[in-house]
């Protein structure tokens, strides 16, 4: 059986040591998991205007200079996710605009979180490596 593909963009935004991450909200799939924020690219969409588009929809900010830095993909039982990595910088102070939970984290610590498995592979070969 060929499960469906989901193209998601993720903002790789590090500041002063700390990377942006954001909490999963109640109902959604991996709810209560940290992770990179953006999101589903829409069909038509390029990973790059979906990075943009995501970031001013869930965090009110406008992305810079988004350069691609990683990508993987991951085999969910009713989906497959193939996850492109941007790394950028924010023009503004994110804003947590569907009230989700936003923290900054010590690259360090980044491991005492639960991210999705596409997540922590990148912060096992990119981040910490």
């Amino acid at each position: 059986m060929t499960r469906p593909v989901m193209v998601v963009v993720a903002a790789v935004v590090e500041r002063n040591g700390c990377l942006l991450v954001t909490r999963r909200q109640a109902g959604a799939h991996l709810e209560g998991y940290w992770e990179f924020p953006g999101g589903k690219c829409h069909p038509g969409e390029s990973r790059d205007q979906a990075l943009r588009r995501e970031m001013l929809e869930e965090l009110d900010v406008e992305v810079v200079g988004p350069q691609e830095v990683f990508e993987t993909s991951h085999a969910y039982p009713e989906h497959t996710v193939e996850l492109h990595f941007f790394r950028c910088s924010l023009n503004g102070a994110p804003r947590p605009v569907l009230g989700q939970e936003v923290r900054w984290v010590p690259r360090a610590d980044l491991v005492k979180l639960q991210f999705p498995p596409a997540d922590a592979e990148f912060i096992a070969h990119f981040l910490l490596s």
